[in-house]
């Protein structure tokens, strides 16, 4: 599973890493605990094709439901199956078991646009 420093993370608190042609894409571990506890993940099919910024996963927790969007462009290649029964797994281990899911066909360009682990945490400090 990918360390934290090795991703980049978007504003709206989700994280991509490219390992051997294929994405990893799941949420901070800010983002888990803004959400608290999660009970249901709605993940995309795969095949489904995104673009940088859309709407690409749906997670409720006990205190609302919050919209996951693509870091960047591609096809979804996977999806994490032990979410379904145990969607939780998103706040014991954000950066491990709790992803989200894989894309293939990333745009490179637009991964390494978004922020290093260092800028992620100085966002943080001004975000609020």
């Amino acid at each position: 599973m990918p360390q934290p420093e090795k991703c980049r993370y978007t504003k709206s608190h989700e994280w991509i890493v490219v390992e051997g042609g294929e994405a990893l894409v799941g949420i901070s571990d800010h983002a888990q605990h803004e959400i608290s506890d999660v009970v249901f993940v709605d993940l995309p099919k795969a095949g489904r094709a995104v673009t940088q910024g859309e709407g690409a996963a749906v997670v409720e927790s006990v205190k609302a439901a919050f919209d996951i969007y693509a870091p960047a462009a591609g096809t979804v290649s996977a999806v994490n199956p032990a979410l379904a029964g145990d969607p939780a797994l998103l706040n014991r281990d954000p950066h491990g078991e709790g992803w989200l899911f894989k894309l293939t066909g990333v745009d490179l360009k637009q991964v390494d646009a978004l922020m290093t682990l260092a800028q992620y945490q100085d966002f943080l400090k001004t975000a609020h």
